[in-house]
């Protein structure tokens, strides 16, 4: 019989303990727990312009505290969408970085809207020797004659940005590239401005930093400007020299005087002494 209850009380006290530990285990988990909900993500690096597939994508939980603006939860509605802007490997897809429904593939993704694009031939030295890459900013100098027939160098646009190098819309590569062909996001009147430029005269590019956002307007440079001598400079008047003889009645001298000071050089006594 005591063997018997001794074992009741073994059972027992093991059950109690696993009861303890499963409520232990809940309520750590419940502690520890936030909140999740699914986005979709970019699987790997996408750039700009390409048209989004299932296989460029996956699923993955974020906080639902904190998810992004513009996310996706259900990933048809991302089927055949093109991206704007490049995204990189774990980039939660938003919006925001979605040209509209129905938008081809390719370059014509990535304009914003208002915006053209226009590609200018370059040299390894007007494409700033290949570092005019897809995302920068550049200013364009034009480079031509007047009607006179004078030569000039004029800055005629700013801050434009650069889509694409040669059929690169790339943005993920530092590297320079050499290549014949810039294509560049413009406006309307811009897009006027640069195609007169190019045919006047000469395109250079000026790569410009990212977040400088200084205006600058120039007046151009023309010969006259590179070869003008600068104004010299007044000398100083030479010093005034004024030599009198002095006649004291004690003594006779030569006196100097040089700006406000005088010296005098006693020559002789006077007669009255």
């Amino acid at each position: 019989m005591k063997n018997n209850r001794a074992l009741l009380m073994i059972v027992v006290s093991l059950l109690l303990g696993l009861a303890a530990v499963v409520v232990a285990g809940k309520w750590i988990n419940e502690q520890t727990r936030v909140d999740a909900s699914a986005v979709f993500v970019a699987l790997r690096d996408i750039d700009a312009g390409t048209r989004l597939t299932p296989e460029m994508l996956k699923k993955t939980d974020w906080p639902s505290g904190s998810m992004p603006v513009g996310s996706f939860q259900d990933g048809e509605l991302l089927r055949n969408r093109v991206l704007k802007t490049h995204l990189v490997t774990g980039e939660p897809v938003l919006e925001s970085k979605l040209a509209p429904i129905g938008t081809s593939g390719g370059l014509s993704g990535v304009i914003a809207e208002g915006k053209r694009a226009i590609t200018v031939r370059v040299n390894d030295v007007i494409g700033v020797a290949g570092f005019a890459l897809p995302g920068n900013l550049v200013d364009i100098l034009v480079s031509a004659k007047d009607e006179n027939h004078n030569p000039f160098s004029k800055l005629v646009l700013e801050q434009i940005l650069v889509l694409a190098i040669a059929q690169d819309v790339g943005r993920d590569d530092t590297k320079p590239k050499v290549v014949t062909a810039v294509t560049l996001e413009v406006s309307p009147e811009q897009a006027e401005v640069l195609d007169l430029a190019r045919n006047i005269g000469t395109l250079s590019l000026a790569l410009r930093n990212q977040v400088d956002g200084q205006h600058i307007d120039t007046h151009g440079r023309r010969i006259h400007d590179l070869l003008k001598r600068p104004v010299p400079t007044p000398a100083a008047p030479a010093e005034q020299k004024t030599v009198y003889r002095s006649r004291d009645p004690h003594y006779e001298a030569i006196a100097v005087i040089r700006g406000t000071s005088k010296t005098e050089t006693k020559l002789s006594e006077g007669r009255g002494k």
